[in-house]
């Protein structure tokens, strides 16, 4: 029987260069089991390492990476903001090299929390060193798919680093971050506590993205058949982080092809809004919060009624103001947080973006056809600093 994987022909897959970008969307559920029980299995050390700092009232957070990595900050501040209720920032590896003192502070005792795929680009790799050069008592907790990358090496034997390597199933080979980036997202939100491996959330966004890799597919499928030239990500609290992950996948898959944006449902009014013309999909990544859903829902109903753009979807685990058009809804995940939705509401984005790159005859694997864009960042020149 001909294997297929999220409905194309896996000869077909290998033949246009996109197999390992398919396999790395539809093997994310299980591999989150199994980030989970690497959790677990460290959890003693990393209570060791963490439980001590975090008793600190004046201990900073940094959540950092670069690009997708630096998303996962993104999605991750709003819940470790409640949670922890103490100064926690979500800062790019890219922002922090090019401007360290602005963003560093001496005096201030600091945890910077990595994320990388690679642990091997420049920005990560200079932002860590960075932060050992100026600021006098500095941690590193570093959560990365490679252990062979220059971060997770630096951690070894360092008494104020502690380094997670996930299972190498989450170290994509494909140029788009996809089973790396909720693998160390859901990683971050477990230490930290702000989902539980052990109960009922995982179980559920794990069957959520399932059932999606199934029964939304026709309808990814008729939305690719579309060709929209431009597409808008919305998303409210941990949701505006995940806004800009999911239009970076499609602007990477479909090589600079597809204009791709995101901004928040009470932000897009202001200004933004006038992207929106017939070629245009619009997809709203609706809260489970019952006051910010109100916000989601008003927009949601005022972009159905101006009918400019070609088509408004509503991505959401519950039928409340969702169901009234275009909608995709996720069994399983109605009690679900923001933070626990990002998972499976990432996966909706990646197989668009994958299923687009394909119509668009390139290689979602390699997606970049001129290959200025490289899987990890090169090119890239670290100046000494002070």
């Amino acid at each position: 029987m001909t294997e297929h994987i999220l409905g194309v022909d896996k000869t077909i897959l290998d033949q246009r260069g996109g197999a390992f970008t398919a396999s790395e969307i539809t093997h994310q559920a299980p591999v989150w089991g199994e980030v989970a029980q690497l959790v677990t299995t460290q959890g003693p050390a990393l209570s060791a390492f963490l439980t001590p700092l975090l008793a600190r009232a004046d201990l900073r957070i940094i959540l950092t990476g670069a690009g997708t990595s630096a998303f996962i900050g993104d999605c991750l501040l709003p819940s470790l903001l409640k949670r922890l209720g103490r100064r926690v920032e979500a800062i790019a590896t890219t922002d922090l090299v090019a401007a360290p003192a602005q963003y560093l502070q001496a005096a201030v005792p600091t945890l910077l929390v990595s994320f990388a795929r690679s642990g091997s680009s420049p920005e990560s790799v200079a932002a860590v060193a960075l932060a050992d050069q100026l600021v006098s008592q500095v941690y590193h907790l570093i959560i990365t798919c490679n252990g062979d990358g220059l971060l997770y090496q630096h951690a070894q034997g360092q008494a104020n680093a502690y380094a997670i390597v996930l299972p190498d199933a989450t170290h994509d080979r494909a140029f788009a971050m996809t089973s790396s980036f909720t693998s160390m997202l859901l990683t971050a939100s477990l230490v930290f506590g702000v989902i539980d491996g052990a109960g009922p959330a995982l179980a559920a966004a794990q069957q959520a993205a399932g059932d999606l890799m199934v029964g939304g597919l026709p309808l990814i499928n008729e939305l690719v058949a579309r060709r929209f030239k431009r597409v808008v990500y919305l998303g409210s609290n941990e949701l505006k982080g995940l806004a800009q992950e999911a239009a970076l996948k499609l602007l990477e898959l479909s090589d600079g092809k597809v204009v791709a944006m995101f901004d928040t449902p009470l932000g897009f009014r202001h200004g933004p809004k006038t992207i929106i013309d017939s070629d245009t999909l619009v997809v709203l990544m609706m809260s489970n919060d019952p006051y910010t859903r109100r916000y989601d829902s008003d927009l949601l109903r005022e972009l159905r009624a101006d009918g400019r753009a070609g088509q408004v979807l509503a991505l959401s685990a519950q039928d409340s103001g969702a169901t009234d058009g275009d909608h995709l809804l996720l069994n399983h995940a109605a009690a679900s947080s923001d933070l626990e939705l990002a998972l499976p509401y990432i996966v909706f984005a990646q197989m668009f973006a994958f299923l687009y790159s394909l119509a668009l005859e390139i290689r979602p694997d390699t997606p970049s056809m001129s290959g200025t864009v490289n899987r990890v960042v090169s090119g890239v020149n670290i100046y000494p600093f002070g």
